[in-house]
C-alpha cells in the first residue's frame, strides 16, 4: 500500500470485503512491477491516498459475485488494467481501451463507488480498479479476461499491460506495416515489447534507444536489428538505413514522456511519419515544441496510444496464443521475480535499469 506522495510500499494487513454485484474476488499468482505504479509514488498519476498499487496481474477466481456470467470460480484470468463494458460509445465502436468505465481507474473505490480493502480505520483504493499488490483483492468483472488453464499464470500476467501497450503501439497505434522503419525510445517493459510488436509486424529496421547497456542488449536478443544509446546516434543509423527517408514510425516508450522528447522523435521520422506517445506525462505539462512548419508539409503526426489502442478481451488472450506458438515471447522479458516484502527493492531495481520487468510472486 501507498499511504503518501514520495512515500515507499508498505505490506501489512488489510480487510476486504466480499465482491458485490459484477465483481469478483482473485487469488493472486503474479503481479508486474509496472512504473505506471512508481507514477502513484511521484504523483504523475494523480490519485487519491491511501491506495492499493498494482494494475498488471493474474490469479484464480475464489468468488463470485451476483450477475457474473463470464467467469467462475476455478478460472484462470488476466486482469486488464483497462475495464471495457461492451456497451458504452466507445466499446460498441470498438474502441474498447478507451471504454467509459475507465474514468473511474483512479478514482480510488469501485464503479458502484464504495470500496473494497479498508486499513487503518479509512477506506482504501485500488489502482485501476485492481490492486494487484495483493494476495486476495475483488474487482469488475469487465476488467478479467478468462485464460486457457496451461499457460502460466506468472508469464500471462505481464499481458495485463506491457505486452499489450508496447506491442499495441506499433501495432495498432503506429499500424506498422511489412518494410517500416520502425525506433522505439526507452526500453523498458513496454519499449520492449514495442520492440517485439515492430519484429512480429514486419518491420525491416528496428532501431531501440536506451542509455542502458543491458536494455540494449535484451531489445537485440528480443527483434531490434540495432541499438544506440541517444537520439542522435539513432538519426544517423535511420538516415543511412532508409537512404535518408527516416523512420515510419517513433514510439516514445520512456520512464515518462517529457514535452522535450516530441521535436527529436519527429525528426526521426520522415514524410508522413508518426510519432505514438505511450509514456505517460507530468499531469501539469502543458507545452511542447516542434516544428510546425515541418509537421504541415511532411504531414508527420503525434498519435496518443492507451493500452496501444489493443481490445483486452480480443488481445489478451490472442496475445497468449502466439506465446504459446513461439512467436511472442514472455519469458524472456522476466529479469527477476519478488516476494511481496521485496516490492521496494523491485521498484529500486527497475528505476536503476536492472530490470526489463520484475514480477511479485505470491
Amino acid at each position: 500500500m501507498l499511504w503518501e506522495l514520495g512515500g515507499k510500499w508498505e505490506v501489512e494487513e488489510i480487510d476486504l470485503d466480499p465482491p458485490n454485484a459484477h465483481e469478483v474476488q482473485v487469488k493472486m499468482v503474479a503481479s508486474g512491477l509496472c512504473h505506471s505504479d512508481e507514477h502513484l509514488v511521484t504523483g504523475d498519476i494523480p490519485i487519491a491516498l491511501p491506495v492499493l498499487g498494482g494494475h498488471e496481474g493474474a490469479g484464480i477466481v475464489t468468488e463470485v459475485g451476483e450477475g457474473v456470467t463470464d467467469v467462475e470460480v476455478g478460472d484462470h484470468v488476466v486482469m486488464s488494467f483497462l475495464p471495457s463494458c461492451g456497451k458504452c460509445s466507445y466499446c460498441a465502436r470498438g474502441m474498447t481501451n478507451l471504454c467509459d468505465s475507465g474514468a473511474a481507474l483512479i478514482l480510488g473505490p469501485q464503479l458502484d463507488g464504495t470500496w473494497r480493502f479498508h486499513a487503518r480505520g479509512e477506506d482504501v483504493g485500488q489502482m485501476c480498479l485492481l490492486g494487484t499488490f495483493t494476495e486476495h483483492t475483488v474487482v469488475p468483472d469487465q476488467s478479467v479476461v478468462k485464460i486457457d488453464d496451461d499457460i502460466p499464470l506468472e508469464k500471462a500476467a505481464l499481458v495485463g499491460c506491457g505486452v499489450p501497450t508496447g506491442f499495441g503501439s506499433v501495432v495498432r497505434t503506429g499500424a506498422v506495416k511489412p518494410g517500416d522503419t520502425v525506433v522505439v525510445m526507452g526500453i523498458g517493459g513496454i519499449g520492449i515489447n514495442a520492440v517485439q510488436g515492430a519484429r512480429i509486424g514486419g518491420a525491416r529496421n528496428i532501431v531501440a534507444i536506451d542509455p542502458v547497456e543491458f536494455k540494449r542488449e535484451k531489445a537485440m536478443e528480443l527483434g531490434a536489428t540495432h541499438a544506440v544509446s541517444d537520439v542522435d546516434e539513432a538519426w544517423t543509423v535511420v538516415a543511412e538505413l532508409t537512404r535518408g527517408q527516416l523512420a515510419d514510425i517513433c514510439v516514445i516508450t520512456t520512464d515518462v514522456a517529457e514535452g522535450d522528447y516530441i521535436a527529436p522523435a519527429l525528426s526521426l521520422v520522415g514524410k508522413r511519419g508518426k510519432v505514438v506517445v505511450t509514456a505517460i506525462g507530468h499531469p501539469d505539462q502543458m507545452e511542447i515544441k516542434t516544428n510546425l512548419f515541418e509537421l504541415t508539409l511532411y504531414e508527420k503526426q503525434i498519435l496518443g496510444s492507451l493500452f496501444g489502442s489493443s481490445n483486452p478481451r480480443h488481445d489478451i488472450p490472442r496475445m497468449l496464443e502466439m506465446y504459446r506458438a513461439g512467436q511472442l515471447k514472455l519469458d524472456e522479458l522476466v529479469t527477476r521475480e519478488y516476494s511481496l516484502d521485496e516490492i521496494n527493492q523491485g521498484y529500486a531495481d527497475m528505476l536503476s535499469g536492472k530490470n526489463l520487468r520484475g514480477v511479485i510472486r505470491f
